[in-house]
């Protein structure tokens, strides 16, 4: 993966990211199977938490306040892409669900590399 050059490049790829974040998010706010489960809703509620703190930042081209607004939010995303990964089997085995998992996981990979400019961390992007 080539690295951006610049913070607005950067954040231009966070957004593709967040972009298929949101997906998931509308995916999993109407699926039925989780209704009923505060836990599992947290889910789609911290990935709407997360993609509209940044929306103000993006759309005044303050890169900065954006990558730190997405910084500080990263350790809640990374809790709701945990506990829906290690729990999304409870509620169904649907293609739906797996993929949704794939999906959650590989963009929060991707931007943990872009936010860190290494091709793998274990430990979040730098704050």
């Amino acid at each position: 993966m080539t690295l951006p050059v610049s913070e607005k490049e950067l954040v231009c790829l966070l957004q593709i990211e967040l972009a298929h974040l949101w997906m998931v998010r509308t995916f999993l706010k109407h699926a039925d199977e989780i209704q009923e489960d505060p836990e599992m809703l947290e889910v789609p509620r911290t990935l709407f938490d997360v993609i509209r703190a940044t929306e103000p930042a993006f759309l005044e081209g303050d890169w900065a306040r954006y990558l730190r607004k997405l910084k500080g939010k990263w350790g809640k995303l990374e809790t709701a892409r945990d506990y829906y990964l290690a729990h999304f089997k409870d509620f169904s085995d649907h293609t739906n669900f797996a993929m949704a998992a794939s999906s959650l996981d590989g963009c929060l990979q991707k931007m943990n590399r872009l936010l860190t400019g290494a091709s793998h961390s274990e430990n979040g992007p730098a704050q």
